[in-house]
């Protein structure tokens, strides 16, 4: 249990490190269970949505749960699409997307893509909430957005020339986060989640193949990206097979 602690230690700001000191290998072991943090954080999701919508008006809910989302993971994968969005869009070399993704100072790039991903997430939760069977959504999109990583870590090299915990995160994580995606999909039993996990493939490798392309692989900046793409991309997913009411 201690590489499940490691998990939600280093994807949320659950107090659990101060159950069970983890160090970096112990992170890197415990990416198999990225899916499961994901399940974790959605069920939170569910739980405030259903608290929530009949009681205040959709689009206040939605902005809440993007604000519920940002405290409960300590905006983490948010500055990593930042960051990634100011070093691709103001880096011409390899060095120079590296140098300015480790620039913690947010730039115009990284500042526009924080305020359309925000803008994309709040009213696809709003329109989702306003339709039938939003739970699914509510529930597997974070387990698909930490299930995302998995596909780049396995797949993918470090782009830096320095050590990271990504270096132990392989194909066995991929395998064991990948048995936990294939449980939820098949107690959510919803043809809509299939398809949202096709757009995440999809996207995923169109990041992973980019990345590849401009800086050689992968750093923990643009994992944080590609999950905040994933979800907003298996949002709209589930949105788009969702039938008005």
């Amino acid at each position: 249990m201690k590489s499940l602690v490691a998990a939600i230690a280093f994807l949320t700001t659950f107090p659990v490190g101060r159950l069970v000191a983890c160090d970096a290998s112990d992170v890197a072991r415990s990416a198999g269970w990225f899916p499961l943090v994901g399940a974790i954080l959605g069920l939170i999701d569910y739980l405030a949505a259903s608290l929530l919508k009949d009681r205040l008006p959709l689009g206040v809910v939605a902005v809440l749960l993007v604000i519920l989302d940002a405290l409960l993971t300590g905006a983490l994968h948010l500055d990593g699409l930042a960051d990634t969005a100011d070093g691709f869009g103001g880096g011409r070399s390899r060095e120079d997307v590296l140098r300015i993704m480790r620039d913690h100072n947010i730039g115009s790039y990284g500042g526009v893509a924080l305020v359309a991903l925000v803008a994309l997430k709040v009213t696809a939760y709003a329109a989702l909430l306003n339709r039938g069977n939003w739970i699914p959504a509510a529930i597997l999109t974070p387990v698909l957005g930490r299930w995302s990583m998995l596909l780049l870590t396995a797949t993918l090299p470090y782009a830096r020339p320095s050590e990271s915990v990504i270096d132990g995160m392989g194909k066995r994580s991929l395998l064991w986060g990948t048995v936990a995606l294939l449980a939820a999909l098949a107690t959510a039993a919803s043809v809509r989640a299939s398809i949202a996990t096709g757009v995440v493939i999809a996207v995923s490798a169109a990041f992973g193949l980019y990345c590849r392309r401009r800086i050689g692989g992968i750093t923990g900046d643009t994992l944080g990206a590609n999950l905040q793409l994933s979800e907003s991309a298996a949002l709209l997913a589930f949105l788009w097979a969702v039938r008005p009411q």
